[in-house]
């Protein structure tokens, strides 16, 4: 028996393979019955920038990113859970981030993504400067006011957050709301 789930974090210079990353997962076990993907990707921001340079805090970031993944596998029950976080220059288009979550049902899956990218956002040691088309290294990108909104909802520990012991019920994250939800099936 599992005693809990299989966390994998990683910082990365060169990219990664997110296939690769999901089959790894998906030959752990059959009792999956969802892995959500999100993939996090270095923008344009309509051609003004060339590039993103990102730094971290060796040491300090893994141990973040750790926490953050552990709490979240305290809060739902999930069978596997990977976060890959790339630093250095990345140009538009390649892939900066990977959150990979696996777990019985979708709701759980969807909920855990989120909480680990929202925490990742706002709480993770990393810094992004762009580096603008026209040649000029542009600012060090600041948090977001709506990263920080996105973070607060997690924060609540009332009984309207569900938690591991609700995830499989009717209506909760998701399902209809009418009590007609019985699970995902699919």
């Amino acid at each position: 028996m599992q005693e809990g789930p299989r966390i994998a974090i990683r910082l990365c210079a060169e990219p990664f393979d997110a296939a690769q990353e999901e089959g790894d997962i998906l030959s752990l076990q059959a009792d999956i019955g969802a892995l959500v993907a999100f993939t996090g990707l270095c923008r344009s921001e309509g051609g003004a920038v060339s590039a993103l340079e990102l730094e971290h805090y060796p040491g300090m970031a893994e141990r973040e990113m750790t926490e953050i993944a552990q709490r979240a596998a305290q809060r739902w029950p999930l069978h596997a859970l990977t976060v890959l976080h790339r630093y250095g220059r990345l140009r538009p288009g390649e892939k900066i981030v990977l959150v990979l979550v696996a777990a019985k049902g979708r709701a759980e899956a969807f909920a855990a993504a989120e909480f680990v990218m929202d925490y990742l956002k706002s709480r993770a040691p990393f810094w992004k400067r762009a580096l603008l088309s026209d040649g000029s290294d542009g600012d060090w990108i600041d948090a977001k006011t709506v990263d920080e909104a996105a973070l607060a909802r997690w924060r609540s520990d009332d009984e309207a957050s569900p938690g591991r012991e609700d995830m499989h019920e009717p209506g909760v994250q998701g399902g209809r709301g009418d009590g007609q939800d019985q699970g995902d099936k699919r």
